[in-house]
């Protein structure tokens, strides 16, 4: 399947922001998915993740209770909206496929990957 986010921009810390993961090539209801996001500093890091029919999500520890994994298979469309973003956010976010529905946070567990979004928050 192919990937393509949007959405990614700069923000205040605070502020609100949804991106989007657009998916092509294949049956995207087929697939679970997942935002990672990296920094120079560090490795791809897991976010969130979604079931195939969006009734099992798992969060990053850093993220619970701020950010919102969704999908809408009608659309072919994943997202993720974040809100109270903090500096700390800022990183470049891709959205993963995986075709097995394990829901998982490794990396090693998804297939496919977008190119990626930029999201920038200052303080």
């Amino acid at each position: 399947v192919q990937l393509e986010e949007s959405g990614g921009g700069s923000v205040q810390a605070g502020d609100s922001l949804r991106l989007s993961c657009a998916a092509s090539g294949s049956t995207f209801s087929r697939y679970a998915m997942a935002w990672f996001r990296q920094t120079p500093e560090k490795e791809r890091d897991f976010v969130a993740a979604i079931s195939w029919n969006g009734g099992n999500t798992k969060y990053a520890e850093s993220v619970k209770g701020r950010f919102t994994i969704s999908r809408d298979n009608a659309k072919d469309t994943l997202y993720l909206l974040m809100d109270n973003l903090k500096p700390e956010d800022t990183a470049v976010y891709y959205c993963a496929a995986d075709l097995r529905g394990r829901v998982g946070d490794y990396r090693g567990e998804y297939d496919d990957w977008g190119q990626g979004t930029q999201v920038t928050v200052s303080s």
